[in-house]
């Protein structure tokens, strides 16, 4: 990176004051500069500042040495995009323009991301709705457009799929969410109290562990407080575990949608295997129990 920028590890808390303020120019020449030097950008998002203004966040990971870094800007009503020299902020800026009524000068593709009103809501003009909007398409008489859903067959989020296809070949695919919100980001305002980690747990079904664990690593950080190292290989058994029942149902998945039934049916005995183990050690099949913090207590003090 071109200038030192205080790094620290996850689940680590820092001063925000540490968080260096750079003008806006020098906060995005730093991101790219970083990513095409090995960084990851695993977060860019937008804050309150003063007199109306916003501040955005940068959150740079450098995997060789295990540490992250951060840096911040502060914009009104327009800065130059990253997405186009940096395509890992694509998302990023296309919620933050959506989030914060922000234009990153140049994006490619401003379509909305979880179609909800934004923060700053006095400036909210027209607020589209999921599916009634343009979709990105191949010209082509040879090519062949595919929509799934928002509606599916299992228990999952609604949301839209469309392929642009040649033959089987998928040329690309475009997802749409935000069909559906259930109100957990302003529900969590004013904690952490006793339903936090209950709606912590209930964010994604399939991610429940990781979730409970990233929650409660940002509490104990915040609060000072040391975890004994038998919670901490309990915390990783259940993520492997998780980690490892999503890996191979998603797999067995995949087999099965493009019709190899003999793979997805043999995926789908291993992960009820992985299930099956999470049960007989936490009571639950799905881990919910294992990631309340009243139970990681109670395994702290078995012997």
């Amino acid at each position: 990176m071109a200038m030192p920028i205080p790094s620290f590890h996850n689940g680590e808390p820092i001063p925000l004051a540490t968080v260096p303020y750079l003008p806006v120019r020098e906060f995005r020449a730093e991101i790219v500069s970083a990513v095409r030097t090995g960084f990851a950008l695993t977060a860019l998002f937008g804050m309150p500042g003063e007199n109306g203004r916003v501040q955005l966040f940068g959150v740079l990971a450098d995997s060789t040495a295990g540490s992250l870094s951060a840096l911040r800007a502060e914009v009104n009503e327009a800065y130059p995009c990253l997405t186009v020299e940096c395509p890992q902020a694509h998302w990023f800026e296309r919620e933050i323009a959506e989030q914060w009524k922000i234009e990153p000068q140049g994006h490619p593709w401003l379509k909305p991301i979880r179609f909800h009103p934004p923060y700053r809501s006095s400036r909210v003009a027209h607020l589209p709705l999921p599916g009634a909007t343009e979709f990105f398409k191949v010209d082509s008489d040879e090519i062949h457009e595919v929509a799934v859903g928002p509606v599916h067959a299992g228990i999952i989020e609604p949301g839209h799929f469309r392929f642009q296809c040649h033959g089987e070949r998928v040329f690309h695919l475009e997802v749409s969410l935000g069909y559906q919100h259930r109100g957990i980001e302003a529900a969590l305002v004013g904690g952490p109290n006793k339903r936090t980690i209950h709606l912590i747990e209930t964010l994604s079904g399939d991610s429940t562990i990781g979730h409970a664990t990233a929650h409660c690593e940002a509490i104990e950080g915040l609060s000072e407080t040391a975890v004994p190292a038998r919670a901490q290989v309990l915390r990783g058994v259940a993520l492997e575990l998780e980690r490892l029942a999503n890996h191979t149902g998603d797999l067995g998945a995949l087999a099965g949608d493009v019709g190899y039934l003999p793979t997805a049916a043999y995926c789908g005995r291993l992960r009820g295997d992985f299930l099956n183990l999470t049960a007989a050690l936490c009571g639950s099949r799905l881990v919910a129990a294992w990631s309340d913090r009243a139970a990681f207590c109670s395994m702290w003090t078995q012997s």
